[in-house]
């Protein structure tokens, strides 16, 4: 099994910086990339794929783009679940699977996220930046509390792959 892990991408950090607004995704691309030129059966992101808990219009957009272009393909995804999905992935209020298993979705890079502290769900709704991406079906998002109010607190489960 091959997975690409990434952590701290920070995407929109320097948004207002006119010299380094492009740096955290020319970096989260070429993680991307290299997850597609090494064949890799997915991408782990370790938290803090934004910078923010609410990153800019902009900032989500490129994400959406960015994830859509490598992630999104008629690639066979080589592996399966076999551990309680609804269990791994309880952030999910409709389709608590993998988004590759979605008849729905052409997902041939998967990427599986935990959200950090930069990127936690918060507020009324305890939703994320990460949510989104979840509900638009580009990440599997995994270990997010969500019986507690708040982003103190996360509860992961072992996801057993079988390739």
């Amino acid at each position: 099994l091959r997975i690409l892990i990434s952590t701290d991408n920070h995407l929109g950090v320097w948004e207002k910086d006119e010299t380094r607004r492009e740096d955290s995704f020319r970096a989260f691309e070429e993680v991307l990339q290299l997850a597609v030129a090494k064949r890799a059966d997915l991408v782990l992101l370790g938290g803090d794929l934004f910078h923010e808990n609410k990153p800019s219009r902009g900032t989500l957009v490129r994400t959406i783009q960015l994830l859509s272009k490598y992630c999104l393909n008629d690639r066979p995804v080589r592996f399966r679940i076999l551990s309680d999905q609804a269990v791994n992935f309880r952030g999910l209020r409709d389709f608590r699977r993998v988004n590759f298993e979605n008849p729905n979705l052409n997902v041939g890079l998967p990427v599986f996220t935990i959200h950090g502290n930069h990127d936690d769900p918060s507020g009324q709704d305890s939703l994320s930046a990460v949510d989104i991406l979840s509900q638009a079906g580009l990440v599997n998002y995994f270990g997010k509390h969500v019986s507690a109010p708040g982003a103190a607190r996360v509860t992961l489960s072992p996801i057993l792959i079988e390739k």
